[in-house]
């Protein structure tokens, strides 16, 4: 099995372990051929819009984008006339094994066997349909379309035999690439792919999807396209793209966003061995940074370690502008203010006022997050080569559609005069559907004259991302002589990702939506506020989004009312949440956006997530008495259509080191299409939340990010990390749910609730130890 990307040709060439008529990439990494004309691919078929017929031509792989099938499609299947099946994967691939799930979806329909298929990436392009890999969408929004391609391809394939042999198409069957009469008379998808070429794509009524029990890849462990070569090295990321007399630049970018050149002396850079040349970005335009280019100076040279010496030694004198006094530490103290005080309503039931007032007892708590840095293991990096007006970029991006159309309007070229190939990604996060750095690539190489690759140092990337929001948040609770909560409200505080976009002061229902509005809560009076706050730094989605700290906030709360009440947090938990039902927040006042799906396909069902809740307590032995120094905390979330419980056991010594005995997770991510992959995804979501949960800050002195390495903006290293963390993947008949994001905002409250329950500290801001590797112990502790 083979992945290939569309690359660009080089002088070097090797003979490629299979040929086929497009270009290729060889798997070892760093060299690049161009395959020569094989076996020509005779049958391609798109996935359509619902109930709407295409034609289908035959054609040589890649589709051409005159042919037939053009318009519209979410992805191309091909047949080649010695069986080999060709699948362009429309989806990014950044470990998260979407080039595998994808395969299992259309194969299994398909039918075709697994050593047949071949993967060819998708360029960006409106004809694949949503190429956006983010918000854990690839398996949940396309599951159907998908398997409705694998489908169609085998009823058409299926059509055509029978039109040869004059039979009726229920007396053939299909399996693994051949097609059966009921007479025994057999032929291969090879053999009638040149017919079935001729044929309409069906209509989606007329296509019939296999049974659950018929499915012979989907829910299964299936071998990976890409990870045998990965761990040997091999596999194409954007930072290893190379084009023939390609240079290589890095960028100095304002330290504040929407700062500006003062003054400018690049004599010394000039003067660095391999520099060829300095040139001044634009700044970029209106009042909304969106994708664009951040401005500043790119410095070019025949090798990436000049063009960095030659950054250092530029001359350049800033003018801050606007965000030039932000300071996160007083931005922080405000934000805390506002949400003491009220705010915007965006979820009434009852009257909490008159409920507080009446309550034997009320609770209040303040939370806070820090800013986060999405921080994948490769920086952003991106190439750009012009000819004749038109430009191609190499990039890991997860959004390839928005990264062609915002180069074109900003190059001010046509979209069509712009190719945007996919390459793998070294994890994403949400930094790389953000295609500034592919901006910054074309307008380079456009001035320069030549191909350029821009790379982005860790540096580069800690200090002028997109950060996920700071955030404060405000809760009380008025419980009633048994310890029941008769009244909670919620006040939410945070800078927009709409800020991003456009003029915006407040939270959007959208990210309000992530946690706050959607709380479970079985309270008879409950109310949701948000309050006014104006962001200075680019701010953006990182995975899982506000769901991070609107989990972090409820779930605590909930650990914490428990406390107040002298009751265990666990079934405390469970009563809030209440009886098995369907939550109807429209009752509420609330127009929820349910991640873009129909709650009547995915309702916001509390027994399922009581189903997660009392499976990780089964799991971690919930209740058991523990060493001393040791705690257990648990919480419970949904989060883009699926239901995740986390249960962490954390040992405390003497000095405040903290260590993980144990972490187990329960998902319930409704149909899951590859098992082995879902709780890979559940383990890296939850390091990935204890990380930020324990070190994760960024914080900014005179609109100037201060971190810029891993020396300051920690991580979770190697020996913290714990040896084992269990997932159980729960049975389920329910369309697909995420897996990529909802590991993650179930970590920090189980951390900070188990941590209380070892030492009895009560930590409500993230990130729990900042820069210090230990908890400092308290008298309590």
């Amino acid at each position: 099995m083979f992945m290939h990307l569309a690359q660009p040709q080089t002088a070097a060439h090797e003979t490629p372990p299979k040929t086929i008529s497009f270009e290729i990439v060889n798997l070892s990494r760093r060299r690049f051929v161009k395959g020569a004309s094989g076996a020509a691919f005779t049958l391609a078929i798109a996935a359509c819009a619902p109930n709407k017929p295409s034609t289908v031509s035959e054609a040589v792989a890649p589709i051409p984008d005159n042919s037939a099938v053009a318009s519209g499609p979410l992805v191309f299947i091909s047949i080649a006339a010695d069986g080999r099946t060709q699948i362009t994967n429309p989806r990014s691939e950044m470990g998260q094994q979407v080039i595998t799930t994808v395969a299992q979806m259309i194969a299994d329909e398909l039918e075709v066997a697994w050593d047949k298929l071949e993967i060819k990436q998708a360029v960006g392009d409106a004809k694949y349909g949503d190429q956006n890999t983010d918000g854990s969408t690839s398996v949940r929004n396309h599951f159907k379309r998908f398997r409705m391609a694998g489908a169609s391809m085998r009823q058409m394939l299926t059509q055509a035999a029978a039109n040869e042999w004059g039979v009726d198409i229920s007396e053939c069957s299909s399996e693994l690439g051949v097609i059966k009469h009921s007479s025994g008379k057999t032929l291969t998808y090879g053999d009638v792919a040149a017919a079935a070429s001729q044929l309409e794509v069906p209509a989606e009524d007329s296509v019939k999807l296999k049974s659950r029990k018929e499915w012979r890849y989907i829910g299964k462990d299936q071998t990976s396209f890409t990870i045998p070569d990965v761990i040997r090295g091999k596999g194409t990321y954007g930072i290893d793209v190379r084009v023939p007399n390609m240079l290589y630049a890095v960028v100095a970018r304002p330290p504040t966003v929407f700062g500006r050149i003062k003054s400018l002396n690049d004599r010394a850079a000039l003067a660095v061995r391999g520099v060829t040349k300095v040139i001044r970005l634009p700044d970029p335009q209106g009042e909304a940074a969106a994708f664009q280019q951040l401005g500043g100076v790119a410095v070019i040279a025949t090798d990436t370690w000049a063009a960095i010496q030659g950054r250092e030694a530029l001359e350049i004198e800033w003018e801050a502008g606007a965000n030039g006094n932000y300071d996160s530490e007083s931005y922080g103290r405000q934000l805390r203010a506002t949400a003491r005080k009220s705010g915007a309503v965006k979820l009434k039931r009852g009257d909490v006022a008159a409920a507080m007032e009446g309550a034997a007892k009320t609770v209040t708590a303040e939370y806070y997050a820090a800013h986060l840095s999405q921080s994948p293991m490769e920086p952003p990096s991106a190439t750009a080569q012009w000819t004749d007006g038109k430009v191609e970029c190499w990039a890991c991006t997860q959004n390839p559609q928005a990264a062609r159309s915002t180069v074109a309007a900003i190059c001010g070229i046509p979209e069509e005069d712009v190719t945007i190939h996919v390459t793998l990604l070294g994890g994403g996060f949400g930094r790389k559907s953000k295609p500034d750095f592919i901006v910054e690539a074309a307008l380079i190489a456009r001035e320069a004259g030549a191909p350029v690759k821009v790379t982005w140092t860790r540096e580069d990337d800690v200090r002028h991302g997109y950060f996920h929001a700071v955030s404060a948040q405000y809760m009380q609770a008025g419980l009633d002589a048994a310890g029941k909560p008769t009244a909670m409200l919620h006040r939410t505080v945070f800078p927009s990702i709409n800020s991003t976009f456009g003029p915006a002061d407040e939270g959007s229902n959208f990210e309000l939506s992530l946690g706050a509005t959607d709380a479970p809560w079985a309270v008879p009076n409950l109310q949701v506020e948000v309050g006014k706050a104006k962001a200075h730094i680019r701010i953006g989605w990182l995975r899982s989004v506000a769901n991070v700290y609107h989990a972090f906030a409820n779930q605590s709360f909930a650990a914490e009312l428990a406390e107040a009440a002298g009751q265990d947090p666990k079934d405390y938990l469970l009563a809030m949440i209440g009886s098995d039902r369907q939550i109807d927040l429209s009752k509420d006042g609330v127009t929820y956006p349910n991640y873009g799906a129909s709650l009547e396909e995915h309702p916001i069902d509390t027994a399922r997530m009581k189903a997660v809740l009392n499976k990780v307590a089964d799991m971690a032995k919930w209740g058991r008495d523990v060493p001393d120094g040791h705690g257990l905390g648990i919480s419970v979330h949904r989060s883009f259509l699926s239901y995740v419980a986390t249960a962490i056991e954390v040992a405390v010594d003497a000095e405040g080191k903290i260590s993980f005995p144990g972490i187990w997770v329960a998902v319930d991510a409704g149909t899951v299409v590859n098992p082995a992959n879902t709780k890979v995804q559940m383990e890296g979501g939850t390091l990935y939340g204890i990380s930020n949960a324990l070190y994760g800050e960024i914080t900014a002195k005179n609109g100037v990010v201060e971190q810029g390495n891993f020396p300051d903006w920690r991580v979770m290293r190697i020996n913290e990390s714990p040896h084992k963390v269990e997932v159980h993947i729960m049975e389920s008949d329910a369309p697909p749910g995420g897996v990529g994001e909802p590991g993650t905002p179930t970590a920090a409250p189980a951390l900070a609730n188990a941590i209380f329950a070892a030492t009895g500290q009560r930590l409500r801001s993230l990130p729990l130890l900042g820069q210090n590797d230990r908890l400092k112990m308290t008298k309590e502790g």
